[in-house]
């Protein structure tokens, strides 16, 4: 027996166009019944990325195919990663050969290591209610005359979508330089891809500008709401603010909701006119009658997958405002300045009210990878025994 372990040491989330890197150890475990003539022998192994791409029968119409043989005899020396998923493989990078004809004796180990860049024309990571994108790194060991073994270990990719154009040329730093530390000519345009991208994503989230809106309905202006940018990055906190008092209607309870919609495109949906998914993310309700302002707070969370576009589905990010008002006036409480007893305000019992609800469109981006991977439901490392 020879146990295989692969460990993705940065951990298991990786931002597209970035290297990922895994170490691969293969030992041959010492036991009591071991001898001189317990070597174990691997004829070889490799290790690919892929993605395999999974849609729900009732929500997409997928073009049909033909018919695809995912069978792989005992004999076969071909490495198949996707063999036995769920789903098609929507892409994959070249198999790289670990080693060939590998001995090791009783106690012994080695170890691999693997490395490859992300795909950065592939989509996201993400599990919705109509599609799947899930990747994995699969690696694959055999023995002379003895079936493959597959050992997957499945990793979450951020991919960068919706990115302005930069507002300085290319030749500019995007990063503060300091002058106290000496740096060769050149070295700040040679920045590594991943650094770049962080450093401009930060520049693109961290900019602010207020948005004032006037929230009406039918019968006048119910409040004026304010928001500081509409561009987000996994874990910020979406803050808003809500002026009452600027109002002609009486507001008596809001509630903001932060979710997404996955929207199949045109062509692939199952049924004409297919409604939207939308999952709530987050939610904050208040009771504001008599209040002259207030806000909310909303956290992005690091597990979701950021707005992208593919072939097939679309995933945006909204705000959704929902608002009760009142058709007439309430009397608000008055406590003379005089009084000393205890005044008890109580609401009426019954209270003609109207709703009506908003959407307003935000964006959300990825995240620095180190900082997703906190919360992610993958370890980046996984074993077998062959």
């Amino acid at each position: 027996m020879i146990e295989v372990v692969a460990s993705m040491a940065r951990g298991p989330v990786f931002l597209a166009g970035e290297v990922l890197e895994c170490l691969v150890t293969f030992t041959n475990p010492m036991s009591h019944l071991s001898t001189s003539a317990s070597s174990e022998m691997l004829a070889w192994s490799s290790a690919q990325i892929h993605c395999q791409f999974h849609a729900s029968e009732s929500r997409v119409a997928l073009p049909t195919q033909g018919t695809k043989q995912d069978v792989q005899a005992e004999s076969d020396t071909v490495l198949i990663p996707s063999r036995g998923e769920r789903g098609q493989c929507v892409l994959d990078t070249p198999p790289k050969i670990l080693f060939c004809d590998l001995r090791l004796d009783p106690g012994e180990s080695k170890t691999y290591s693997y490395s490859e860049v992300v795909p950065t024309d592939g989509p996201p990571s993400f599990r919705g209610q109509a599609v799947k994108y899930v990747y994995k790194l699969t690696i694959g060991c055999q023995r002379v005359n003895s079936p493959i073994k597959l050992l997957r270990v499945p990793f979450r990719v951020l991919v960068l979508h919706g990115m302005p154009e930069p507002p300085f040329h290319q030749d500019e730093e995007v990063a503060p330089s300091n002058p106290f530390l000496e740096e060769e000519e050149g070295s700040r345009r040679d920045t590594r891809p991943l650094e770049r991208a962080l450093d401009m994503l930060m520049i693109t989230t961290s900019r602010r500008c207020p948005y004032m809106f006037n929230i009406t309905n039918v019968r006048g202006k119910v409040a004026k709401f304010c928001i500081f940018k509409t561009v987000y990055r996994l874990g910020e906190d979406v803050i808003g603010t809500f002026t009452f008092s600027e109002g002609d209607i009486p507001c008596i309870q809001y509630s903001v909701s932060l979710q997404s919609e996955e929207e199949v495109q045109e062509q692939y949906q199952r049924r004409p006119g297919q409604a939207v998914s939308v999952t709530g993310h987050g939610r904050h309700l208040e009771s504001c009658l008599h209040t002259a302002s207030s806000h909310f707070s909303l956290p992005v969370p690091l597990n979701v997958t950021p707005g992208f576009t593919t072939d097939i589905v679309t995933l945006r990010w909204r705000l959704h405002f929902e608002f009760v008002t009142a058709r007439e006036p309430v009397e608000a409480p008055v406590v003379l300045q005089n009084q000393s007893e205890v005044t008890v305000w109580t609401g009426a019992e019954h209270v003609d009210v109207d709703t009506f609800s908003w959407d307003l469109p935000i964006k959300v981006l990825p995240t620095n990878p180190t900082l997703a991977s906190y919360v992610s439901q993958f370890t980046g490392t996984n074993s077998i025994n062959i």
